[in-house]
């Protein structure tokens, strides 16, 4: 019996520039909160071995009360070094409130409300002064912008609810203060789920047509549904910017077929990346059965998550 033939993975390797930035490939580190502090050695040494092998590193959520005080230019220039001496672009993924925080769209006055886009602002500029490349506000997943943007969730009757429109608000005043704060060349990226509670596909289309002219240049969608590769995704294309898929595309084949069919611009791996670093070096090198595979048993990344110490994976020895 002859061997099975590798598949060619040449398409995941594709550069791609975006507004003069050049990813190395269409392979993306997606935001994943790590219980590591991202200023520390720790925290610095997990992005650098992380993305050794990615096009582009978006650094796990982190808030934007943050900024300024324990996450400094110093510390966050250190960070942003260590994945750029690693080949790859750095993001960072922007959160409104501290995580924990009973947070919900009736309860914010609307001086709170903006007192978080001013926060923005702020927080997208020193990261752009630190060096990294893109900001990516975190709008998806039923977090606080998610809930905004829920006609289930949000049941404001002022300018930040009602109406898809008003309910969409939030997040697209988030999008223009981080966009005066990184200043026009540097990345701006959104990362929304695209079916969530109470809104169909067609409102996040409605509202990615508004995210883009507001100066969005990347499109994070997540997640797609556990059947056809980036299929959620695939929708978002005709805005004319990339577009990031999520979900189980640690599976050569999934990724492969997203990118062509043309339903995603970039493959986010992550789950896989923490079971092996070198996914996409073992990838590239045809090396499919080296591999340390996620086998989905989510202990060593969300059960350590949730029990407060840093994420790691049971396959890794």
């Amino acid at each position: 019996m002859a061997p099975a033939m590798s598949p060619d993975v040449a398409p995941l390797f594709q550069p791609l520039v975006v507004k003069g930035h050049t990813l190395r490939n269409r392979l993306v580190m997606p935001p994943m909160v790590t219980n590591r502090f991202i200023g520390g050695p720790d925290g610095i040494a997990w992005y650098r071995e992380h993305a050794a092998g990615v096009g582009l590193v978006i650094v796990e959520a982190t808030s934007v009360n943050r900024f300024g005080r324990d996450l400094d230019r110093e510390n966050l220039a250190a960070l942003a070094a260590a994945i750029h001496d690693a080949g790859a672009l750095a993001a960072i993924q922007l959160f409104p409130v501290d995580f924990g925080a009973d947070m919900k769209p009736a309860g914010l006055a609307v001086e709170a409300i903006h007192g978080i886009v001013a926060k923005y602002r702020v927080a997208a500029r020193l990261c752009a002064d630190a060096g990294f490349d893109g900001v990516e506000p975190h709008g998806a997943h039923g977090f606080v912008l998610n809930q905004f943007f829920s006609p289930l969730e949000n049941r404001r009757t002022d300018d930040y609810g009602g109406p898809p429109a008003s309910r969409a608000r939030l997040g697209l005043e988030i999008v223009q203060a981080a966009r005066e704060g990184l200043g026009p060349d540097r990345l701006l990226l959104y990362r929304h789920t695209p079916v969530g509670e109470g809104y169909a596909l067609d409102d996040s289309l409605a509202f990615a047509a508004a995210l883009v002219p507001a100066g969005v240049d990347i499109l994070d969608i997540s997640p797609a549904s556990d059947q056809l590769p980036a299929d959620r995704a695939a929708p978002f294309r005709r805005f004319g910017v990339p577009v990031i898929a999520v979900n189980l595309m640690d599976e050569v084949e999934r990724a492969l077929a997203a990118l062509r069919e043309q339903r995603a611009d970039l493959i986010a791996i992550g789950r896989g990346l923490i079971a092996d670093p070198q996914w996409p070096q073992k990838v590239r090198a045809g090396r499919l059965d080296d591999i340390v595979r996620c086998i989905r048993c989510d202990r060593g990344c969300f059960g350590n998550l949730d029990q407060g110490r840093p994420i790691a994976c049971t396959q890794r020895r």
